[in-house]
């Protein structure tokens, strides 16, 4: 299935290079122009359909202690154009084929006081533009430090934006919905406590960042295959709606340390007319390498649930006693101490969820809080703070072992590690091998607070690193990886698919921690899960936290309906039901979609989109005749218009709607629902109500 270059002209004559190039994508809508300024600074611009998307823009990289940088005084030394078209077959995803259909570009730049070479490489898709920096092996140009990456993106308009703040730490915002003149004067409002943030500047903004023009373009600019860098985030200059690169700094304030021969990031720029286009566009995934784990069978999607609602809403603890304020490993004596009653990873807890998970065809069960070192985890910058192997006395890990694989069940692993990434990497091997002896395929690890060592990042060339080290080493050990708090996905999933999940995003948990806008999940797949899937945690039933907890008065903003139609709409092949066992219980009848959908999909057709108001989508299932749909919608009521053609003609489904009911309101009446059944065939027309934070979730399966 690869037909590799089709054509490859080098143009190596300096007699006839010029220094403006045109590169178009394959349908010929979108057009890049690539020209040096009067001072040898690379530029570029990009229109769709004739419409301009990015004016004028420079390109260039500042280094620390070089007074020329690589930002100007360069010629165009070659040129190199090619047509690249392939197929390929990810490990899981939206597709069971992706094709990898680009025009490419790539310009090597010589500086003439320095002699350096530097190549900015431009790949032109259907749906965008990516491109990145190159630095060839070369003795003018070796060791460098960034000070700054200087590569612009000069909007065409005062667009509409979908933003959060700019931040080196944490991605758990609220989206906020302006134009981009007013982003400064939104900043503060936009901003919510975390754990860990730092913030740059008050017209700073996170990728992926979408943003929509008056007329009609939807544009979005993100990175992909981030390794070895540090994480980029936008600041925008509101005089000129420009937005320029800004790298996320380490200890020392600098940007990132690389050694020729090397890359950058791909930066990207998606747009369409068409918000659809964005939302299914695989670009993302095509500029990462293929896969680079030979052996795949071991990673298979999961659908799991969990002991950790309880523990977020403050119903249960992590915690094992209350009676020590000072943990330290391996000299505080857990035998002595009076258990809080509270605890929720013991062991009869645990093998009862177990026990739910068998009869309802889970493949795993998550449980958090089962390590000694809960009591004394978080906030005081403590380097050995868990060992990841050691169970409190209520945790029996031989039992639950045995017990899990008497019922056919998987246990998820988690792997808390306060941040100190220092201690996680002492004791990752150790860990690994306690997750392969006990049969856990997969582990959660979660990177709440600030980062150890001192003054780093969450996203800087240093801690990316390290996230990136962990993913390869559980691949090692045959582990698939679902990091939280780490840095947003781009796409790497692609070569280490062992991947399977990230949180990098504001999850289910802030709907415990005071809620979450009804419209979040309406933009999160037009964002965050650019890159790569989102182990949301969906799945709520009881949206009242205080019948959970009497001292929280959270809010769940969702309706039941919506909560089953993001098995759908935030595609993940790691999907958590993550309310209570017993508040299914109470709804087992809409429990039934969460047990029926899907993981792994052959197909995904986008049938309605647009950021912060709705999304609609049917995915059909690997390996299957069935299908699954999802609608998701923002905070006014709306009617959704879908034809079912995506099904095959002369065929005849059943169609179970999970849907709102005419009163449901994500605040008012949340769990008001109704469950028709129809027959359906491709020529079906759905017209369907979709409530204030609402939506709807449909099973369409073949009548034999």
């Amino acid at each position: 299935m690869r037909s590799v270059i089709l054509t490859l002209t080098c143009f190596l004559s300096a007699i006839i290079l010029v220094h403006a190039q045109d590169l178009k994508s394959p349908d010929g809508d979108l057009n890049m122009h690539f020209e040096l300024n009067a001072n040898g600074t690379p530029t570029y611009q990009l229109t769709y359909k004739n419409k301009q998307v990015i004016k004028t823009s420079t390109l260039g990289l500042e280094l620390k202690n070089d007074d020329k940088s690589l930002m100007d005084d360069f010629t165009v030394s070659k040129t190199e154009n090619g047509v690249f078209d392939e197929s390929w077959t990810p490990v899981w995803g939206e597709e069971k084929s992706i094709r990898n259909h680009y025009n490419e570009l790539a310009v090597t730049l010589t500086q003439k006081e320095t002699e350096r070479v530097m190549v900015i490489r431009f790949r032109m898709f259907d749906e965008g533009l990516g491109f990145r920096y190159e630095f060839p092996m070369q003795n003018n140009l070796v060791y460098f430090t960034i000070k700054e990456e200087h590569t612009q993106f000069a909007m065409a308009g005062n667009h509409t934006a979908f933003w959060i703040p700019g931040d080196y730490d944490s991605q758990e915002y609220d989206y906020t919905e302006s134009k981009l003149s007013e982003i400064g004067s939104k900043f503060d409002a936009a901003l919510t406590d975390n754990a860990s943030q730092e913030q740059f500047s008050k017209t700073g903004v996170q990728t992926a960042l979408m943003m929509k023009s008056d007329d009609g373009l939807y544009i979005n600019i993100h990175e992909a295959a981030l390794i070895d860098y540090a994480l980029m985030n936008l600041n925008l200059n509101e005089s000129t709606l420009t937005f320029e690169s800004w790298l996320t700094p380490d200890a020392q304030g600098d940007k990132g340390y690389l050694q020729a021969p090397c890359t950058s990031p791909w930066r990207t720029v998606m747009v369409s007319d068409d918000a659809r286009d964005i939302l299914a566009s695989k670009m993302t995934l095509n500029l990462n390498e293929p896969c680079a784990i030979e052996d795949t069978s071991w990673i298979k999607p999961m659908k799991y649930i969990g002991v950790w609602w309880e523990m977020i809403t403050g119903k249960s603890s992590w915690s094992y006693t209350n009676d020590f304020p000072s943990v330290k490993l391996g000299e505080t004596d857990y035998d002595k101490a009076t258990p809080n009653g509270t605890h929720a990873a013991n062991t009869p807890h645990v093998k009862s969820y177990i026990d739910f998970a068998a009869k309802h065809g889970f493949d795993g069960v998550l449980v958090e809080g089962w390590n000694e070192g809960w009591e004394d985890w978080f906030g005081q910058s403590k380097d050995y703070v868990f060992d990841f192997v050691t169970p409190y006395p209520d945790f029996d890990v031989e039992a639950i072992h045995d017990y899990a694989k008497a019922k056919g069940v998987k246990m998820v692993m988690h792997h808390e590690t306060s941040s100190s990434v220092r201690n996680y990497e002492r004791h990752l091997d150790t860990a690994y091998q306690f997750m392969n002896k006990y049969d856990y395929p997969a582990v959660k690890s979660g990177y709440v607070g600030d980062i150890l060592p001192r003054g780093e990042h969450h996203y800087g060339q240093w801690t990316i690193n390290h996230f990136q080290y962990a993913i390869e080493k559980a691949a090692d050990y045959k582990i698939m990886v679902n990091a939280h708090e780490a840095v947003r996905p781009t796409g790497i999933c692609r070569t280490w698919p062992n991947l399977i999940g990230n949180e990098s995003a504001r999850g289910t948990e802030f709907q415990a921690f005071g809620g979450s806008k009804p419209n979040h999940v309406t933009l999160l797949p037009f964002t965050r899960l650019i890159g790569g899937p989102m182990d949301y945690t969906p799945g709520i039933f009881e949206m009242d936290i205080a019948k959970l907890n009497p001292n929280n008065n959270s809010h769940v903003n969702s309706t039941i309906a919506n909560q089953l139609a993001l098995y759908v709409t935030m595609y993940s092949p790691l999907q958590m039901a993550a309310d209570l066992p017993e508040h299914y219980n109470q709804f087992m009848d809409a429990f039934q979609f969460i047990k029926d959908v899907a993981m792994d999909w052959d197909e995904s057709v986008y049938l309605e989109a647009e950021p912060g108001r709705y999304i609609t989508v049917a995915r059909k299932e690997k390996g299957s005749d069935n299908w699954f749909v999802g609608n998701v919608n923002g905070v006014d009521p709306r009617t959704s218009k879908i034809t079912l053609d995506f099904l095959d003609k002369g065929k005849t489904y059943e169609a179970i709607i999970y849907a709102d009911a005419k009163n449901a309101h994500y605040k008012t009446n949340p769990q008001a629902y109704t469950i028709t059944k129809k027959k359906v065939t491709n020529k079906t027309k759905i017209s369907q109500l979709s409530a204030p934070g609402g939506g709807y979730a449909i099973s369409i399966m073949e009548v034999k």
